[in-house]
C-alpha cells in the first residue's frame, strides 16, 4: 500500500464540474396574471403497491419554478439541494402538449427518449404557461436504523404516577383540594399549574377521592380518576435532517412498544441544514413553514406508533427529542441564521423544556418535551444523545465516534479527554449530487462486489439491492462500495481517476467493457437494464461521483486526523471506531477503511452503532440520572473548530487521494 497521497490541483477538480454552479435563464414573460399547474401526484402504498394518484390544481405567478409552485402548495417533490439545481433529484414529467425548454442539466440527467416524453428537472422548469405535471412517488420511508448500541439503565423516569385514596373534606377538615392531595404525597414538593386546578375538584369528587396523580419531576400535571398507575407512556424522537425515527416506550417497564421512521417533511427545503438555513434567510415565511413541517413529521410518527401499540395519545406524557442544532432550532421556531454564518453561534446550548404541543404534537395537554443540549452549532443534541448511549464519557479506551451524514460529527476520547468537531461532508452519502444517487429505499444498490477476472457464468459485478427489485440507483453505502471495489482492483488510481480503457483491459479484463462515456464524462456501468442499453439508461458511477465522494471522505478524515493530532495520538492508537446513524449502520467497514473514511484499522475494531441518538433519547426518558449525564457532557467535552485552523486546507488536500494496492 502506498503511504502518501497524490498531488492534487483544486482547479483541476473544479474543471471536472464538481463545483460548477448550474444556471438557466427563465423563458420570457410579462410577469402579470397567473398560470395554472395541474399536478398528478403519484404515490405508493406500503409494500410498493400503486394507489390512485392525487390530483391538485394550483395557480401561481408566471416564472415560478414548478418545484417552488409544488412546495408552496404542500406537494413534495424529491430534492436534496432545496431547489438550487445541483442534486438533479426533482424529476417531474410534463404531460401537457405545451413545449418546454430543455436545459443543459436536463440533457445531462435524462435520455433523449425521456426528454421527448416530457421529463424535466422541476427546479429549472419555469411555469410561463399552463402545464399538466406528473410528480413521481416520493420515498417517505427510507431504509433507516431504528435501534442502536445502548446501555442498561436504572429505571428512574421523570414521569411518575401515584395512586392515592383521600379523605373527603368536612367542616372539621377544610384543607384545600390541592393541599389534601399534596399532603398524601409528602415525599415530593409538588407544584400545580392552572390546568390541574381546573380539573382537580371535579375529578376528586367524581372519583370518590380515589385518584392518580400524574407527576413530571415534581410538577403535578394532571389528576386522573381511579388507579391508572399502569398507564405511563413516552416517545423518544431522533429528529434527523433526512429521516426521523420515533419510539413509543412503556415508562413503567422501560419496554419499547412500537417504532416507526419517516422522511423529514422539511425535505423540499433542501437535503442539508445549510440549504434550510438559506431558505429562512431568503424567505421570511420559510421559518414558519419549516417549523410546521417538523411538527407534522413528529405528529405523524407519534400517531403511527400509538396506533400500532393501541395506546391512547392522551396517555403519552413526555417526549424526548434528539436533533442537531439546526433541526432543534427549526422545530422550536428559532431563527437559525446565526448557525449558518461565521462565527456560528447558537441561541442557547440548552433548549428550554416546553410543552409537546409547542412542537405540534397532540398528546396529553400538559405533556412535556425534553430537547437534548448541543455542544456547538454543528455538534448538536443528536451527538450528545449518541455519546450518552455509547458511554463515551465512561469508557477508558481510545474511541472514535463518527456520525456520517451531510454534516459529519466526530468525537474522540482517550479515556480522559473528550474532543468533538464537525466536518461538512456534503450530501454524497445520502445520494445527493450523485448522478444515479438515491436514498436508501427500494431499488437502491447498497452492496457491490466486483471480480476483475470473472469467467463463464460467474458475474463480474454482484449487486445487493434494497427490496430485491430492479436496481434504480445508488445509495450512500453502495457508492462507498463501488469506489472501494474499483480502487481495490485498480480501475481507480490513487488520484481518483478512472484508468484509460486500454489499461483497464490488462488490469481487469472482465470489467473493462463497463467503462463508457456519457458525453465527455467517463463512467463505470454497474447495471444494464437490457444488454444493449445505452450508458445513459444504466445505473452507473461517474467520474464526478468519485470526486464528490473524495471531497466528502477527505472532510471527514481531516476531522478525525486533526483530533488525533490534538491529543498526540496516532491512527493505530484508536481501539474502537463507532459508525453512528443510518448510513453508518449499513456501511461496509472494509470499504470505509479502503477509501480512507476511517483510520486504517482491523475491521473488527469498527462497529456499526446504529441509531444511538434514538437510544440516548430513550435513556433520557427512562432515567433522570442519564438525563443529568447528558447535561454534564456540556462541561466535559471540548469542541474544536476546524474552519479557522491554518492547517485545515493542507490536511484536506492530503486526504483527497486513495491508498492503492
Amino acid at each position: 500500500m502506498t503511504t502518501e497521497g497524490p498531488d492534487f490541483s483544486l482547479a483541476d477538480v473544479a474543471r471536472e464540474g464538481l463545483i460548477e454552479r448550474p444556471g438557466v435563464e427563465p423563458a420570457a414573460h410579462d410577469g402579470t396574471g397567473r398560470v395554472g399547474l395541474a399536478f398528478t401526484v403519484m404515490t405508493k402504498a406500503e409494500g410498493g403497491a400503486e394507489v390512485p394518484p392525487a390530483l391538485r390544481d394550483v395557480r401561481v405567478p408566471p416564472g415560478v419554478t414548478v418545484f417552488d409552485a409544488a412546495s408552496w402548495n404542500g406537494i413534495a417533490i424529491d430534492s436534496t439541494c432545496g431547489g438550487h439545481g445541483t442534486c438533479h433529484k426533482c424529476r417531474i414529467r410534463v404531460t401537457s402538449d405545451a413545449a418546454t425548454p430543455i436545459t443543459r442539466h436536463d440533457a445531462r440527467t435524462f435520455t433523449a427518449a425521456q426528454l421527448a416524453d416530457g421529463w424535466r428537472l422541476g427546479c429549472l422548469l419555469h411555469a410561463t404557461r399552463d402545464l399538466a405535471v406528473e410528480v413521481p412517488p416520493l420515498t417517505t420511508r427510507p431504509k433507516a436504523a431504528t435501534v442502536g448500541i445502548g446501555r442498561q439503565v436504572i429505571l428512574r423516569p421523570a414521569l411518575q404516577k401515584r395512586y392515592v385514596e383521600l379523605d373527603e373534606a368536612t367542616l372539621a377538615d377544610q384543607r384545600t383540594d390541592l393541599v389534601r392531595l399534596t399532603d398524601a404525597i409528602d415525599d415530593l414538593e409538588l407544584t400545580a399549574d392552572l390546568h390541574v386546578l381546573r380539573r382537580l375538584s371535579t375529578v376528586l369528587r367524581a372519583a370518590d377521592f380515589k385518584v392518580t396523580a400524574v407527576i413530571l419531576d415534581e410538577a403535578l400535571i394532571d389528576v386522573e380518576p381511579g388507579d391508572t398507575t399502569g398507564v405511563r407512556y413516552a416517545i423518544a424522537f431522533d429528529l434527523g435532517t433526512t429521516t426521523v425515527v420515533g419510539t413509543l416506550l412503556d415508562v413503567g417497564t422501560g419496554t419499547p412498544l412500537a417504532v416507526a421512521s419517516t422522511l423529514n417533511a422539511q425535505q423540499p427545503f433542501g437535503g442539508d441544514v445549510i440549504t434550510r438555513i438559506s431558505a429562512t434567510m431568503m424567505d421570511p415565511e420559510a421559518l414558519g413553514r419549516l417549523q410546521r413541517a417538523a411538527g407534522s413529521t413528529l405528529s405523524s410518527l407519534a400517531g403511527e406508533v400509538c396506533r400500532e401499540a393501541g395506546v391512547d395519545p392522551a396517555h403519552v406524557y413526555e417526549v424526548a427529542v434528539a436533533g442537531n442544532a439546526t433541526m432543534t432550532a427549526l422545530a422550536l421556531g428559532i431563527d437559525p441564521e446565526p448557525l449558518g454564518v461565521a462565527p456560528f453561534v447558537m441561541s442557547a446550548a440548552q433548549p428550554p423544556s416546553v410543552l409537546a404541543s409547542e412542537l405540534g404534537l397532540s398528546l396529553h395537554p400538559r405533556a412535556r418535551a425534553f430537547l437534548f443540549p448541543a455542544l456547538g452549532a454543528y455538534v448538536g443534541g443528536d451527538i450528545v444523545a449518541g455519546m450518552l448511549a455509547s458511554g463515551m464519557d465512561r469508557d477508558k479506551r481510545t474511541r472514535l465516534f463518527i456520525d456520517v451524514g451531510t454534516n459529519c460529527e466526530i468525537v474522540l476520547s482517550d479515556g480522559e479527554t473528550i474532543l468533538s468537531t464537525a466536518a461538512p461532508a456534503g450530501p454524497a452519502f445520502e445520494g445527493g449530487a450523485i448522478r444515479c444517487g438515491m436514498r436508501a429505499a427500494d431499488g437502491a444498490i447498497e452492496v457491490i462486489k466486483v471480480d476483475p477476472h470473472a469467467q463463464g457464468e460467474d458475474p463480474a459485478v454482484t449487486l445487493q439491492v434494497i427490496g430485491e427489485v430492479e436496481p434504480r440507483g445508488l445509495c450512500g453505502s453502495g457508492l462507498v462500495d463501488a469506489v472501494a471495489e474499483l480502487v481495490r482492483v485498480g480501475l481507480l488510481d490513487a488520484s481518483g481517476r478512472l484508468v484509460p480503457e486500454e489499461d483497464a483491459k490488462g488490469i481487469a479484463p472482465a470489467l473493462a467493457d463497463r467503462l463508457a462515456r456519457i458525453g465527455e464524462e467517463r463512467v463505470f456501468i454497474l447495471h444494464r437494464p437490457t444488454p444493449d442499453a445505452e450508458a445513459a439508461e444504466c445505473v452507473y458511477l461517474s467520474q464526478r461521483d468519485v470526486r464528490e465522494l473524495q471531497f466528502a471522505k477527505a472532510a471527514i478524515s481531516t476531522g478525525w486526523s486533526l483530533l488525533l493530532e490534538e491529543l498526540g495520538l496516532e491512527h493505530r492508537d484508536v481501539q474502537q471506531v463507532l459508525l453512528a446513524g443510518s448510513f453508518g449502520s449499513y456501511l461496509s467497514p472494509a470499504s470505509a477503511v479502503r477509501i480512507g473514511l476511517v483510520p486504517q484499522l482491523p475491521v473488527l475494531r469498527i462497529v456499526a452503532a446504529g441509531n444511538v441518538a434514538g437510544e440516548g433519547a430513550k435513556m433520557a426518558l427512562l432515567s433522570v440520572r442519564e438525563r443529568a449525564g447528558a447535561l454534564a457532557l456540556l462541561e466535559e467535552v471540548t469542541y474544536v473548530e476546524l474552519s479557522d485552523r491554518p492547517d485545515f486546507n493542507d490536511a484536506f488536500v492530503d486526504q483527497l487521494g486513495f491508498q492503492t494496492p
